[in-house]
Formats: structure tokens, sequence, C-alpha cells
């Protein structure tokens, strides 16, 4: 565990100020964008996505990089992503066209952000529902997909400590198997610059990659073996050359 510095403290506190303090005041402004067409809420949330990472750089030093784009196929695709922060569930509205990003039902109730996940279309799963939230994540996927929306899932379930892996969740290969699309692997290192709980965020550049995809027609088995081999190993390969 690394050390926390004093200054490291109040900066963080600041920009959990910033961020929470910015989505009750733009959510408040443009509440009435939830009857309008999705596209409006979509500029409001970019907008307030922009304060977010504007406020993350300036308060606290923190950016994010991306590499390996020409890895994200065109149109609909299943992204599944390294989980180790909210900095990622964050970026990657700016970081992709539109997204669906699959988030448990406890996050629709947030004030503000979770009204505006819905309205966005993203993909709410009731984790304690079983079969049934299966059931009904598998639609509302295949119908974003036609749409040309690229599916975001993480396939860990939680957020994970740096260095920490855990086997991927089942859903993943449901969704690969009913979408029949190509499923991009992604690896981060997020966790060492945003914590995945509490409120430090360290100074420093993330990284985000998206690796190379993995065509659809796989059995489940050899999809879940080559995925978590994937992810681990590009997360594994990200520390490795920072260091």
């Amino acid at each position: 565990m690394k050390s926390v510095g004093l200054l490291t403290i109040v900066r963080s506190l600041l920009f959990v100020l910033w961020m929470y303090g910015s989505m009750v005041i733009v959510g408040i402004a443009v509440i009435w964008f939830l009857v309008m067409p999705r596209s409006w809420s979509r500029a409001a949330f970019r907008f307030w996505l922009a304060l977010v990472f504007g406020g993350l750089k300036v308060i606290c030093g923190q950016s994010y990089e991306v590499r390996g784009r020409e890895n994200l196929p065109e149109g609909g695709a299943l992204i599944a992503s390294r989980h180790e922060s909210m900095l990622e569930t964050q970026a990657f509205w700016q970081i992709l066209d539109d997204p669906a990003i699959i988030l448990k039902k406890e996050l629709a109730w947030l004030p503000f952000f979770g009204w505006f996940a819905i309205k966005l279309g993203n993909i709410v799963v009731d984790r304690g529902a079983a079969a049934k939230a299966m059931r009904k994540m598998l639609r509302d996927a295949r119908s974003r997909a036609e749409d040309g929306r690229q599916i975001l899932i993480f396939p860990e379930g939680t957020r994970m400590e740096p260095g920490q892996f855990t086997e991927l969740k089942p859903g993943v290969a449901g969704l690969y198997s009913a979408m029949n699309v190509p499923c991009v692997p992604v690896a981060l290192d997020t966790g060492d610059y945003w914590a995945g709980r509490g409120i430090v965020r360290r100074p420093g550049r993330a990284v985000i990659q998206f690796l190379e995809p993995i065509a659809p027609g796989l059995s489940r088995d050899v999809f879940m073996e080559t995925l978590q081999s994937r992810i681990e190993h590009g997360t594994r390969e990200l520390r490795a050359n920072r260091l």
C-alpha cells in the first residue's frame, strides 16, 4: 500500500467536492433534458464529464491516455474491460462514441447520475435476480448492438485492487454468444491513480488500452480463457513497462 501525503488527501477532497458539486449543479440545470431526445442528455453528460476530468487534471494532476484505438471495430461490439476505479466508468463515455454500459442496479438509484444513466440507454442489471436478470441483459444488449452501439461490461463484476485478479463472471460469455460480434478486451492501470475505494486521487497519467479483439464464434471455455489471459497479461504488462 502506497503512503498518501497530506497534500494528496486535501487535493483529493477538493476534487470530490468538485465532482459531486458539479454533478448536482449541472443535473439541476438540465434535469428537464430527461424528457427531451436522448441526444440532449448525451450532450449534457459529456459536458459534465469535461468538467470532471478538467477538474481532475487541475486539482489532482491526474489524467488518462488511451492506447489501441485501432483495435476498436466499427459498429456494434462487446467491450470487456478490467475494472479498478470509477475513472474508467466515466472515461468510456468520453472514449467511445455511444456506449451502453452494463451497470449494477444500485447505481441507477443515484440522483442525477442514475437518472441520466437510464436516459442514455445504459443497461441496468439486478444481480440478485439471477436468470431473469441475465435474460433481460441479453435482450437489452442485442437491441443496443443492433443500433450500432458498443456494449461495455466489467466482467470481473467489481473493482479490483491493482495487481489483484479474479475469475471472470459468466455474464460476459452469455453476451459474447448472444451478440455474435467481436469482443475487445481492455487492460488498464487506473487503480494506481484513482483509488477503487475511498477518495484518494494521485497525480499521474493512467492508461486505458484496447487489446486485440477476440473474433466471434469461439466455444464458451476457449473464449473465457482467452479473455481472462489477455486482460491479465495486458494489465500486468502496463505496470511492468511503467516501472
